[in-house]
């Protein structure tokens, strides 16, 4: 387990190499919706052993149409958050987008998102860093792997060294994302943590509808072609019903089907790691 994720009070620790899983819904879409699917990942992580940050935006900053839901209010959400790290004794994520929602999202939360458009923002990135929270820094799509530790050491100039990068897909045209799994190992020679961001990484933006649509029958083996080059965590984002989700709805994962999925890469990485 990486010594950034040992540093989360609430965080698992598990006796073997599992990889780590940061998933949720894409978004806080109200009161109740959140701590059900949370309690039902937890369930399959414990039995699982594998390490479990509960992630969700306390709201969208980035949306492709100006009618498009952002969040119930951010402090409302964020308590939300809370609320569930509480009750279920886990760690939770949500992202930031300015140094001043950094400071007041430190407040409610373990791990601070750096989203990947924001992912070269000096100033968020530094007084993301000054919380002294894990940051999570979205590799952006416009970005090479190697080059991400100019980002990383922004973040590590605060005096933060608990600094993991996540792997989201490049732009390929206008409208369709491509990974190139090369970033992995590049990223882990930075010496960081890596994570593959499986469903964001299927993402289809820019659609002429203004709605983002993506390929979810290829989360499984995004996850699989992760796992097997090397990834230390997995990101996805998962919603009981994806069809009805507020946010992304088109490349996340069905959440009846985690269990499944997650057996599978927890084999792989047995492989991997020569078990």
């Amino acid at each position: 387990m990486p010594d950034s994720l040992k540093s989360i009070p609430k965080i698992k620790h598990t006796e073997g190499n599992n990889f780590f899983l940061l998933a949720g819904p894409c978004v806080i879409e109200n009161e109740h919706m959140a701590l059900p699917i949370a309690r039902r990942i937890l369930g399959i992580t414990n039995r699982l052993e594998i390490p479990f940050i509960f992630k969700a935006s306390y709201k969208k900053a980035n949306r492709s149409r100006v009618d498009s839901f952002r969040g119930i209010g951010d402090v409302k959400a964020l308590k939300i958050l809370r609320d569930i790290s509480e009750e279920l004794d886990i760690p939770v994520i949500t992202d930031v987008h300015s140094e001043a929602e950094a400071r007041m999202a430190a407040n409610y939360v373990d791990v601070l998102q750096i989203p990947a458009f924001l992912c070269r923002q000096t100033e968020l990135l530094m007084a993301a860093g000054e919380t002294g929270k894990v940051i999570n820094i979205k590799k952006g799509q416009f970005v090479s792997g190697e080059s991400m530790r100019f980002a990383v050491e922004k973040v590590r100039a605060t005096g933060n060294e608990n600094v993991w990068l996540t792997e989201r897909g490049s732009m390929f045209g206008y409208e369709d994302l491509v990974v190139d799994f090369r970033n992995i190992p590049e990223m882990k020679q930075i010496g960081v943590p890596v994570v593959l961001d499986i469903t964001h990484s299927l993402q289809q933006p820019n659609q002429n509808s203004g709605i983002t649509g993506g390929h979810p029958e290829l989360i499984e083996t995004m996850g699989k072609a992760g796992i097997a080059a090397g990834a230390d965590g997995i990101f996805l984002e998962t919603h009981p019903k994806p069809a009805i989700a507020k946010s992304d709805g088109a490349n996340m994962l069905q959440l009846d089907l985690l269990e499944n999925l997650l057996e599978h890469l927890v084999e792989i990485r047995k492989v991997v790691n020569g078990f």
